[in-house]
C-alpha cells in the first residue's frame, strides 16, 4: 500500500538556554514505540506552511504569533513514518522560534494528542546527543547546531516577555 501524502509545519522553538522543547509521545498502534518530538502537525488543504506552523504553535505550546513573526522556514525534510495503523510520506517546513523562556500550555491539544502525548521537556544539544531516548528527525542534534551557532540568524520573538 502507498503512504498517504501529507504536509506539515513543525516548529523548533528554543529557549534562551539554546534548549529545544520536545514532546514525548507514542504511535497508538504500536504504544511500545515512544519517542520525543518537535512540536507542530499537519496543514490543512492549501494552508501555508507558516500559517499552519502559527496554528499548531497555538495548538500545542500557548504561544501565539503572527505567519510574518515567524518567518521562513529554516529546513524542509520528507519523511515517511507508521501512525495508527496508517503510513504516511509527509513534506515537512521546520521554522526556528527563539523565546527568552515559555510555560508550555497543552490544553488546546486535538484529541489524539491528548491520547498520545505524555508530556514533554526542553532538550540541550548535548542531551540529544547523549540520550538512549528516540527522538525525531533523528539529525536534530546537527540541524540545531547548524541553526545555533552557524549561518541562521535568530531573533527572540517575545522580545524578552514569559508567560
Amino acid at each position: 500500500m502507498d503512504p498517504t501524502p501529507r504536509r506539515a509545519a513543525r516548529i523548533l522553538l528554543v529557549d534562551g538556554a539554546d534548549r529545544l522543547l520536545l514532546f514525548h509521545g507514542f504511535d497508538p498502534a504500536r504504544p511500545a514505540h515512544r519517542y520525543w518530538f518537535t512540536a507542530g502537525g499537519g496543514l490543512e488543504p492549501d494552508e501555508p506552511a507558516a500559517e499552519g506552523a502559527v496554528r499548531e504553535l497555538a495548538e500545542e505550546t500557548g504561544l501565539r504569533l503572527t505567519a510574518s513573526e515567524l518567518g521562513e522556514p529554516v529546513w524542509r525534510d520528507v519523511t515517511e513514518y507508521p501512525f495508527d495503523g496508517r503510513r504516511y510520506r509527509q513534506e515537512q517546513d521546520f521554522f526556528l522560534v527563539r523565546v527568552s523562556a515559555w510555560e508550555v500550555r497543552t490544553d488546546g491539544f486535538e484529541q489524539v494528542e491528548r491520547e498520545s502525548i505524555d508530556g514533554h521537556r526542553w532538550w540541550t544539544i548535548e542531551e540529544l546527543e547523549s540520550t538512549a531516548e528516540r527522538f525525531y528527525p533523528d539529525d536534530l542534534p546537527a540541524l540545531l547546531r547548524r541553526l545555533l551557532h552557524g549561518r541562521q540568524p535568530a531573533r527572540d520573538v517575545t522580545g524578552g516577555a514569559q508567560c
